[in-house]
């Protein structure tokens, strides 16, 4: 039994509030010490989480690298191949098609025990091109993490060896969404009185999350809900895009845009419905959060989301794309407060059984220690 610590790097674009991000700043607060050395390597250091991370206390290397097909890249692969060697690391993570096509080569060269790759999306906002790249540069790595198995499945589809993925699903740390009574700050924030249902989509604004249906679910909505409001929470570069359509639709004064938020699980608290309307998803941080908050969802039976959400029992599925069904559902939650409130319940206990952070924690660190053996072994039986 190896009594020394294994040194992990975790290497990501950057630490924008994103999924990924979100997720692995949770695994670097949850890797038992005792076990495991941290560190953490990105393209640019920069975004909203930047601030907790470093508040972990784990050092961060940046490679500064604005393309990956340039001498500018090659110089920090050699950087960063240095530093591996120097530092010893045994266990090299990367997540995403940058992290995975700038990190990989240099980890393998190293000599690094394990080199893992996480790939965490259906694949739809990449090119063919990408996706060629990127299935080429994993074939370096020992392993390669999805979230879920929707993504596993697009992988085999795509030609990967299913021999060597792996599904850990996101993990949340409940206490962070404990059941307790609202504080009704984002009801005093909005000017609307604390018995205003409030309806959610959490998401990053990009063309992919199709907030343009929840908008035309919203339209169908206020006729029979005239003091609902309809939140969006977050940013991104298609919010100018669904302002102007907001406006198109007359529905100025029912949705409001609060922008990226850190206070998320405060927000919760005082949420009816949050909603995911995405076109296509891996496995939804914004998903487990609400379930967590004990709020009901309305999601689109997309990716990973039918493995987060039991329909009928801890929330409602519907078609992508589907305007008429989605706001049947919203519908459907604020018309029955009893169902809603038993989907946020039941949800919660999912949350708790499947997805707790402890859970992803503990499944990481058992796949860094069982690859770690075998690269021992591997290495014992050359040398015999």
């Amino acid at each position: 039994m190896r009594s020394e610590k294994l040194n992990v790097l975790q290497f990501l674009t950057l630490l924008a509030i994103g999924g990924t991000e979100r997720q692995v700043l949770n695994l670097v607060q949850g890797l038992d010490t005792t076990r495991f050395d941290v560190e953490v390597a990105c393209l640019k250091r920069w975004g909203a989480l930047l601030p907790e991370m470093e508040a972990t206390g784990v050092p961060i290397t940046e490679y500064k690298t604005t393309s990956l097909y340039n001498h500018v890249a090659a110089w920090n692969q050699m950087k960063f191949l240095r530093h591996l060697r120097k530092r010893k690391v045994d266990i090299v993570h990367t997540y995403g098609f940058y992290s995975n096509v700038f990190a990989l080569a240099p980890a393998r060269l190293a000599g690094a025990a394990a080199v893992l790759a996480s790939i965490r999306d259906t694949g739809e906002h990449q090119t063919p091109m990408q996706k060629r790249i990127e299935k080429l540069f994993c074939r370096m790595a020992d392993c390669i993490v999805t979230n879920a198995e929707a993504v596993r499945n697009r992988l085999i589809d795509e030609g990967y060896d299913a021999a060597k993925i792996v599904v850990i699903h996101n993990g949340i740390e409940l206490t962070r969404y404990n059941r307790k009574p609202a504080e009704l700050g984002l009801h005093r924030e909005l000017g609307v009185a604390s018995t205003t249902p409030l309806v959610a989509v959490f998401a990053r604004l990009n063309d992919l999350k199709g907030v343009e249906y929840f908008l035309r679910a919203a339209a169908g909505l206020i006729q029979h809900f005239k003091n609902v409001r309809f939140l969006i929470v977050g940013d991104g570069a298609s919010r100018p895009e669904l302002e102007r359509y907001t406006k198109q639709l007359g529905l100025s004064e029912h949705v409001v845009f609060l922008g990226f938020r850190l206070d998320v699980p405060t927000l919760l608290s005082e949420v009816s419905v949050s909603v995911l309307p995405t076109l296509s998803e891996g496995l939804s941080n914004s998903l487990l959060e609400a379930m967590a908050a004990s709020v009901p969802v309305v999601a689109t039976s997309v990716g990973g989301n039918p493995e987060v959400v039991e329909n009928g029992v801890t929330g409602l599925l519907v078609p992508p794309r589907d305007a008429d069904a989605l706001g049947q559902a919203i519908g459907q939650l604020l018309e029955q407060p009893s169902l809603a409130t038993r989907f946020g319940l039941a949800g919660r206990e999912r949350v708790a059984k499947k997805f707790a952070l402890e859970h992803m924690t503990r499944a990481t660190e058992h796949l860094y220690e069982r690859l770690s053996q075998r690269s021992r072994r591997t290495l014992e039986k050359a040398a015999c």
